[in-house]
């Protein structure tokens, strides 16, 4: 083992868990009272560990009668989601409201552009079909990602195909469907109850662009945004987050065939990919940050390779409308 090796190792991502929550709930209620001049927050949760540390320093900070936790789920949601959202809530002591947006998705064709995009791949896919989509493994090869889809049968039987661009961007367009109809959701118990909207995204998410734009993305308050997974996970496990949600594979929730973050977009474990963010950002070299990861140089060069071209993707998700000043264009 190499001296910088040696220094670098996942002990740089522990925290203070019990200062870092003290924290967090004093800037919470600065943040909801005296900024946004709330009465509480909405939380959308989802039986995932993100939104059950949102839910739980919201109820610390503010009360647990002034959190709304709003549980949606969908025809392609996993019967776990509201289990575990119910059993979080219970543990919390806030309440919380179904709604159920699947009417809302079918009216606005998401079901329908999707199974449309997916049979541009496949075109026996049809109903009692399971779908998801999947990325190549970032680490074993240099390039753009390469998608695929993974189809089960009526009869239990996987298929596999690689997806053209237009038919990955057709199938991304109509899931967002479901990321911003919840977001409507929030909003609209947010509005009724004079409440803000609390954002559950961590930093793996918010700074490689796991979010939708005008959906997920959206929010008042985003307490979370600035740590990594594995600092969300103990921050949860001090909060009493019961222990089935920490557990949890954490899951994308938004297709048919069950779906790991993973697989979907990291390419990487999470405990990877926060490890191959922080040596990124911290000017680690590949081969001083390979044992700790537990990849090779190579595989970390890749990582970081793929960290940054993700982040330049993320920009126009993070960017605000852009307000054209007129008085600057017409002469």
């Amino acid at each position: 083992m190499t001296t910088a090796a040696a220094v670098f190792s996942a002990s740089v991502l522990r925290i203070d868990a019990a200062a870092v929550s003290a924290r967090l709930e004093y800037s919470i209620r600065e943040i909801v009272h005296h900024q946004l001049r709330r009465r509480g927050v909405v939380v959308g949760v989802s039986g995932g560990v993100d939104s059950s540390v949102v839910a739980a320093l919201s109820a610390r900070a503010l009360g647990p009668d002034r959190v709304l936790g709003l549980m949606m789920p969908e025809s392609d949601s996993s019967p776990d989601s509201m289990r575990l959202a119910r059993a979080l809530a219970d543990a919390i002591g806030i309440r919380t409201v179904t709604e159920d947006i699947s009417g809302v998705l079918g009216a606005a064709g998401c079901y329908r552009r999707r199974d449309e995009a997916i049979q541009s791949a496949i075109p026996e896919y049809g109903p009692g079909w399971r779908s998801k989509i999947v990325i190549a493994d970032v680490i074993h090869r240099d390039g753009y990602p390469v998608y695929s889809v993974v189809v089960q049968t009526p009869s239990g039987k996987e298929v596999r195909a690689r997806l053209p661009l237009d038919a990955y961007l057709g199938v991304v367009a109509a899931t967002n469907f479901k990321q911003r109809t919840r977001k409507m959701m929030e909003y609209y118990h947010a509005d009724r109850l004079r409440y803000a909207v609390a954002g559950t995204p961590n930093l793996l998410e918010h700074d490689q662009g796991f979010f939708v734009k005008g959906g997920d993305g959206a929010a008042d308050v985003k307490p979370i945004a600035h740590l990594y997974k594995s600092q969300v996970c103990r921050l949860a496990e001090y909060l009493g987050v019961p222990e089935e949600i920490r557990r949890r594979r954490p899951t994308t929730d938004t297709y048919s065939l069950e779906q790991s973050q993973e697989e979907f977009y990291f390419g990487l474990s999470l405990a990877q990919t926060d490890l191959c963010l922080y040596a990124a950002d911290h000017g680690i070299p590949p081969e001083a940050a390979a044992e700790a990861v537990g990849l090779t140089a190579e595989q970390v060069r890749r990582a970081y390779n793929a960290i940054r071209a993700k982040r330049e993707a993320a920009r126009y998700l993070h960017m605000p409308p852009i307000v054209i000043d007129a008085s600057e264009t017409v002469r």
